[in-house]
């Protein structure tokens, strides 16, 4: 016998699969109280009272692309994905609709200037926490979600519905090692790791600034710590195992030689696309 609601869940796994989606998952909203986590009233039943089911999809970035930041390339990958994410929340919340399941969209990138994120430097709902609870993947020392195909390089939407869906089981396990290579990567020093507990602290002022200044050179966002993180399948795919050196030493190897033949393939990249001299008065800009 098909449990109740199997099919709807099945619909809108091969809904979501058709539309480029690479991981779907679905969390009952009681884990948010059962947890108890997430402040109440960043849970989705204060967002949408009919709320009884958040459906969490997930879109990969190819590692290659995530090597080369900062780049044009991997800011093109980046908003590519985040829209493509977002048109896909929003085709799935009109297709469920229309089958009369009233739901409701979360798009994954919810603030409108640097201004918006110095002033209040949170969302009104929060995908990563969205994703763990939905079987997805583990919250890792870089307060970032790994999942067990792509590791951290990954991006969420989320969607509300009034549909009771069955759920997927949480992870079993913690998928983070507590290497630290992100805490030693990171550009700013944000991420400090804890004995106590696998998330490590995080200075979001610190990596907000990162992003300024990435976002005055047009190569935002970061993602240091998603590139080097040595979790997911994807390194399989790309034959990308065992580098935690060349990434510990890229900063270093090239301030002293910008052409070290090792990176070539990532700084060849960086090179074009972007404006590396300063603008000249009275120019329009590029």
């Amino acid at each position: 016998m098909i449990p109740p609601g199997q099919e709807l869940k099945d619909d809108i796994i091969r809904y979501c699969r058709e539309r480029g989606a690479d991981l779907v998952g679905f969390a009952p909203v009681e884990r948010w109280d059962e947890d108890g986590v997430v402040p109440p009233d960043f849970r989705p039943k204060a967002l949408f009272p009919q709320a009884r089911t958040v459906i969490v999809i997930g879109m990969s970035m190819p590692l290659p692309v995530v090597e080369t930041t900062p780049s044009a390339l991997h800011q093109e990958l980046y908003t590519t994905t985040n829209r493509q994410l977002d048109d896909l929340a929003a085709a799935l919340t009109r297709h469920l609709n229309r089958l009369g399941h009233a739901s409701y969209p979360f798009t994954r990138d919810t603030y409108t200037s640097m201004r918006a994120l110095r002033e209040n430097n949170l969302a009104a709902f929060g995908h990563v926490p969205a994703a763990k609870y939905a079987g997805l993947g583990t919250i890792g020392m870089n307060q970032c979600v790994l999942t067990p195909e792509f590791g951290p390089r990954v991006r969420f939407v989320s969607v509300l519905t009034a549909a009771e869906i069955p759920p997927d089981a949480m992870q079993p396990k913690e998928l983070c090692i507590k290497c630290g290579l992100c805490a030693a990567c990171c550009p700013k020093k944000a991420i400090t790791p804890r004995e106590d507990r696998v998330i490590g602290d995080y200075d979001k002022t610190a990596c907000l600034e990162m992003h300024e200044e990435l976002v005055k050179g047009r190569v935002y966002p970061c993602g240091i710590c998603t590139k080097v993180c040595p979790v997911g399948k994807d390194r399989v795919l790309y034959k990308s195992k065992g580098i935690r050196k060349k990434y510990q030493k890229e900063r270093e190897t090239l301030a002293a030689n910008p052409d070290a033949p090792e990176y070539k393939a990532w700084t060849h990249v960086r090179k074009y696309g972007i404006p590396h001299k300063p603008k000249e008065k009275g120019k329009e800009k590029g």
